[in-house]
């Protein structure tokens, strides 16, 4: 302790370290506020850790690491039981040795550590790890998506804190939650797997659709959006798949997101999270961009809003140019000043990997790109341009409301 001090009195004496920041307490914990409609999760895929953001104010609330973690998965949130799930891998040689995976239960005021649940699957991880976790309705079962040694997904239960077993999942990818215990799962066969769980978390029954897309020529995209039973995904050329997922097997309607004229023009969807719903209005944002076959991951610098009524396209929303917004901050430059649009006006606009929207009355529309420690903030309904969330980290895929 004396030679931290000693430390300390140096650094000070040299203007290293701000008196405010050396007198403050030590080993305070902060509570957050009731959690709001305009609250985000942002990953960071380099410190392998998600921070919570408030969009109002752009303030950085609160932060949860996740251990190991290659591709950091948000964090679950269960209102119902005032929880954080953070999906976690451990090795006892850091990066080498025997492997241990485990959810970490989080109180959702202080985000302190409350316990875990070890489970002996393996979780697995992806560029996105879209889809790879799940709250099932009812916030008792958590599933958890593993590909090693066999495509499986593990079912803990969280009302008494264990692993209760696995599902097999030959041949399928990704966890769709439609009802408290049961979930679908996309396959490779151009179907999707209806999974039924019984009162204690095991498999009762596993159904499959008809095929209902090209798993070659045009495959389904894992990122979907869900809108009460209903999940929605899009394939590599924009044709869009609505699941019906509690019929029994379940069914399948589609439509298009181009027009013939649109799709010679080469606009088709893209990037990692590429979709965003606000589910009360029925409407479904989607990332575009202009390309040639296999740019499905590329971002887009248009998001087109669509009626899922009416099946129209009733918007077109410009993303801002995060490389300026990016460069911008890192430099220091006053938001709205010449400098600021002078970066904007020479820097290439990238556009946007990923999305998501609030779902209150006046939504907020968050879009990121991959490579840019910057996350944009719109009016989800005019796509006005309101303010950058900075200090997100410098590469990170996934955006997650909590609401």
């Amino acid at each position: 302790m004396k030679r931290w001090t000693t430390a300390l009195a140096c650094a000070l004496a040299l203007g290293l370290v701000p008196a405010a920041l050396a007198q403050e307490e030590v080993g305070r914990v902060e509570t957050l506020p009731p959690v709001g409609d305009h609250w985000v999760w942002v990953n960071d895929l380099l410190l392998a850790h998600s921070l919570l953001f408030d969009g109002d104010s752009g303030e950085v609330l609160g932060s949860i690491d996740a251990f190991s973690s290659i591709s950091p998965k948000p964090p679950l949130y269960s209102e119902a039981r005032g929880e954080f799930y953070s999906v976690e891998i451990d090795y006892s040689r850091g990066l080498r040795g025997v492997r241990t995976d485990f959810v970490t239960i989080h109180d959702a005021r202080t985000l302190e550590v409350k316990g875990e649940i070890v489970f002996p699957t393996r979780a697995a991880e992806s560029a996105t790890s879209i889809a790879y976790t799940a709250l099932l309705d009812g916030d008792r079962f958590l599933a958890v998506f593993s590909q090693f040694p066999n495509a499986a997904v593990a079912i803990l239960d969280l009302a008494e804190r264990r692993f209760v077993g696995d599902v097999p999942l030959a041949g399928c990818a990704g966890i769709y939650p439609v009802a408290e215990r049961r979930f679908l799962s996309l396959c490779g066969d151009g179907t999707v797997l209806q999974v039924g769980l019984d009162a204690e978390g095991r498999v009762q029954s596993t159904l499959s659709s008809e095929a209902f897309f090209e798993a070659v020529e045009d495959p389904a995209m894992l990122a979907g959006v869900r809108l009460g039973s209903r999940w929605l995904f899009t394939s590599f050329t924009g044709k869009v798949f609505d699941v019906e997922g509690t019929a029994e097997p379940p069914v399948v309607s589609e439509w298009s997101l181009v027009d013939e004229a649109q799709a010679g023009d080469g606009w088709r969807p893209g990037g990692k999270q590429h979709m965003a719903l606000h589910r009360a209005e029925g409407l479904l944002y989607v990332v575009f961009h202009q390309g040639k076959a296999s740019t499905h991951k590329d971002p887009g610098r248009e998001i087109w809003v669509f009626d899922l009524e009416s099946r129209e396209r009733t918007a077109r929303l410009s993303v801002p140019n995060l490389t300026a917004a990016f460069l911008g901050q890192t430099l220091g430059v006053e938001d709205g000043g010449f400098l600021d649009w002078l970066l904007g006006a020479l820097l290439p606009d990238e556009g946007a990997h990923s999305i998501a929207v609030t779902q209150d009355a006046s939504p907020l529309l968050f879009a990121r790109n991959a490579s840019m420690g910057v996350v944009a903030v719109l009016d989800a309904r005019s796509g006005d341009h309101l303010r950058d969330l900075t200090e997100v980290g410098l590469v990170g895929n996934r955006l997650e409301v909590l609401r």
